[in-house]
């Protein structure tokens, strides 16, 4: 079983930047995929960013590539989502997940991923 907690949500003005964390526990955090999705209200969850295991292969949805940074430190048990250049379009409820069988591929949707963080609150706004 993992769990995982985000944390670093909040307010933030159009342009602005903001840094989101989740934690993972399990003792083999370096074998899982992780990716962040996002949920708007009345829209499906969508895919943001994932990263391998190893952190050595990163994915981005097209929205965000050039302005959102995935990483991890697999010594913390911790993948962090660098967002910057926000705008009202990136307002939702972040989500961290966990896909524990080792693919070679990130995955992009949802029902991959078997663990699920309850997420984080991201709005944009003046």
């Amino acid at each position: 079983q993992v769990q995982l907690e985000e944390s670093g949500g909040g307010l933030v003005q159009p342009g602005g930047s903001l840094r989101l964390s989740c934690a993972a526990s399990g003792r083999t955090f370096g074998f899982y995929n992780m990716g962040w999705f996002r949920q708007a209200p009345g829209k499906e969850r969508e895919f943001v960013a994932g990263i391998s295991g190893s952190g050595g292969n990163t994915y981005y949805a097209t929205s965000v590539r050039g302005r959102f940074t995935i990483s991890r430190d697999n010594r913390n048990n911790t993948v962090y989502l660098q967002m910057n250049s926000l705008n009202s379009v990136d307002t939702a409820v972040y989500y961290c997940a966990a896909d524990p069988r080792g693919r070679v591929v990130v995955a992009t949707t949802p029902s991959t991923y078997a663990y699920w963080g309850r997420g984080t609150q991201v709005t944009v706004s003046s």
